[in-house]
């Protein structure tokens, strides 16, 4: 076996024998936890630093009826190892888990050496976790080290399994970035494979068991303890097509912010992010800036928590397509005021070879209607279209170097050329990585928006799947793969296009597709 792949064989322990066990919690329920893994839900890493990780695991032998944890805490043993056999440790402790953070163990890791492999895992009692390999980042002076990444998004349970994963989990890449819609609080599509197993999570301990239904799934669980995720929401962690503090779905603001800090907390619980990611009611900073030495830097944005309301329409929908000079007013904003003058600020920074800016949606204009019409959807950054050029215009003027837009929510693969205004000069390149499992958008849709929208230059919304990106000094290469069919748990995933990016030179180069 390569050894920068993972061994995805759960290393679990016997059954938990009283006797041994030190912790008081333990010796009075080692008779329930007796035979029952406790890491049902698998280990993961993410948020990776030149000196260290978050390691991440939840114990929850009965994972879709609360945990089965009850109320008191238990210590829970980590370690960290330079090789698969663990005979060489970098470093140990112990973290406590807690009822209110529904046992999650978040473990903020550092003094590791920079750009290389781990191996990590969890010990409760006698029980112990699945093996995870993580990566640190390289050192903030490395010039030579390539970036190896994957990207994906909207990963609707019931549509699908999740090949793309299996198949994301042997590839030798550096750190996925998933770009939001990890659950799904509705039940919506056709040939559901599996479902749900209750109605829209509105409470805490709802969230947390649709979090722990999609993290039962072995091959999502081999992709989180294959690398490291970067990670940041969408809207069906919530509820879809909301805006701040405005939902669809539930009329009064306050009811929604209290359902909204509960899906925070529950996405916080689930997530290998740092404490600084942990909510403050219905707030939490997931924003931020990661660095990969000097070939990469990562811009992670938060696209839902701070934007402004749907334009045009009335009430509260996104739908249907219009056009009117609301969604072009000045005072609209995407990110909203306190990320945006964040964002200007870390294009400033000393730039890195690359840029990647990590998103939720379609960055570019979006035609939708049949010709002459005009239509645009409202909740992508169509309905946002001036905080489109503030953003596009502090990437032309400020100048990071090779800009590249990361971007997910459509359920289609795009690739196009960002400009500021039809015309202008080419500022980034973007690329859309599919869907996971979640359903396309139709070929006459997709014909249609290429038709009426030349700097799109790549689409296809009848495969799921996911996206490769390879980045170094001389370019970067992007690499679609695609599932045969989702419906199918052990299905082929295939490529299904490549493309490149220059130095120095932004724009979509089709290779193959």
């Amino acid at each position: 076996m390569n050894r920068y792949f993972l061994s995805r064989r759960r290393l679990v322990g016997g059954a938990l024998a009283a006797a041994s066990l030190a912790h008081p919690f333990l010796r009075l329920h080692a008779q329930r936890w007796r035979d029952r893994d406790p890491f049902t839900l698998g280990v993961a890493s993410g948020s990776p630093t030149p000196d260290g990780v978050v390691l991440w695991t939840r114990l929850a032998p009965d994972p879709l009826q609360g945990g089965g944890m009850g109320k008191a805490p238990v210590e829970v043993d980590w370690e960290v190892a330079e090789d698969e056999r663990f005979a060489r440790i970098a470093a140990r402790g112990t973290a406590r888990a807690v009822a209110a953070e529904a046992h999650s163990v978040h473990v903020e890791l550092h003094g590791l050496a920079p750009g290389r492999p781990y191996w990590y895992r969890f010990r409760a009692g006698d029980a112990r976790s699945p093996v995870g390999r993580t990566r640190t980042a390289p050192a903030d002076g490395d010039t030579a080290t390539p970036a190896r990444l994957a990207f994906g998004s909207c990963q609707q349970y019931e549509q699908g399994y999740y090949a793309a994963y299996r198949d994301m989990a042997t590839q030798p890449i550096d750190c996925m970035i998933h770009l939001g819609d990890y659950i799904y609080e509705t039940s919506w599509g056709s040939r559901h494979v599996r479902h749900h197993q209750a109605g829209i999570p509105a409470q805490l301990p709802e969230f947390r068991d649709r979090y722990a239904l999609y993290k039962t799934d072995p091959d999502l669980q081999a992709a989180h303890a294959a690398f490291p995720w970067l990670v940041i929401w969408d809207d069906h962690e919530v509820a879809n097509d909301y805006t701040d503090d405005v939902s669809p779905h539930t009329a009064d603001p306050a009811q929604f912010l209290a359902i909204r800090a509960a899906a925070y907390q529950a996405w916080y619980e689930h997530m290998p992010v740092p404490a600084s990611a942990r909510p403050r009611g219905a707030s939490a900073t997931i924003y931020g800036r990661y660095r990969f030495g000097q070939m990469l830097d990562v811009l992670l944005l938060d696209g839902r928590q701070y934007r402004s309301h749907h334009a045009c329409l009335p009430g509260r929908s996104a739908t249907p397509l219009v056009d009117c000079p609301e969604r072009s007013a000045p005072g609209r904003s995407f990110l909203g005021t306190a990320q945006e003058a964040w964002f200007a600020r870390e294009l400033v920074r000393p730039p890195t070879q690359w840029t990647v800016i990590a998103q939720t949606t379609l960055m570019a204009e979006a035609d939708r209607k049949g010709p002459p019409a005009h239509g645009y959807w409202m909740d992508g950054w169509d309905g946002y279209a001036a905080a489109r050029t503030r953003l596009l215009d502090a990437v032309a003027v400020l100048r990071p170097r090779n800009p590249l837009v990361i971007s997910g929510d459509v359920h289609a693969f795009w690739a196009a050329d960002l400009r500021r205004e039809p015309g202008a000069p080419i500022v980034a390149t973007e690329f859309v990585g599919g869907a996971i499992t979640s359903e396309g958008p139709s070929a006459a849709g997709v014909a249609n928006l290429l038709a009426k929208n030349p700097h799109l230059r790549f689409g296809r919304g009848d495969k799921r799947g996911y996206a490769l990106m390879s980045l170094d000094a001389r370019g970067c290469a992007v690499e679609y793969r695609a599932v045969d069919d989702e419906k199918l748990a052990g299905s082929a995933v295939r490529r299904l296009a490549r493309f490149a990016v220059e130095d120095g030179a932004p724009g979509v180069h089709i290779e193959s597709a």
